[in-house]
């Protein structure tokens, strides 16, 4: 028997509310200066219906950095504004939705 969302009443396969909250989110996307001079990108905006763990785990694989998760805000290592922004709109987030 498969799963069903709490949110929607569908089964996990054809659930779609990530889809919906991908669409329905406003992105910031900065580049902030830390600690020893360390550059760091900051990704904030992205609500609890978004799966943040496999966001940042495919951001991290992609860009080849560093980074974590506090506070409802992705932090990488370096700079990826750019970079950042061609992932999120490839995973269906909106383009006029992401401020970079």
């Amino acid at each position: 028997m498969e799963e069903i969302c709490q949110k929607c009443g569908l089964p996990k396969n054809l659930c779609v509310c990530q889809q919906i909250a991908k669409e329905q989110q406003k992105i910031k996307i900065r580049v902030d200066k830390r600690c020893f001079g360390k550059i760091v990108t900051l990704v904030s905006g992205l609500g609890q219906d978004v799966d943040l763990d496999e966001l940042i785990k495919q951001l991290k694989r992609k860009l080849a950095c560093g980074g974590t998760l506090k506070n409802n805000e992705i932090i990488l290592q370096g700079n990826h504004r750019d970079r950042v922004k061609e992932i999120l709109l490839k995973q269906g987030f909106k383009e006029e939705l992401i401020d970079a």
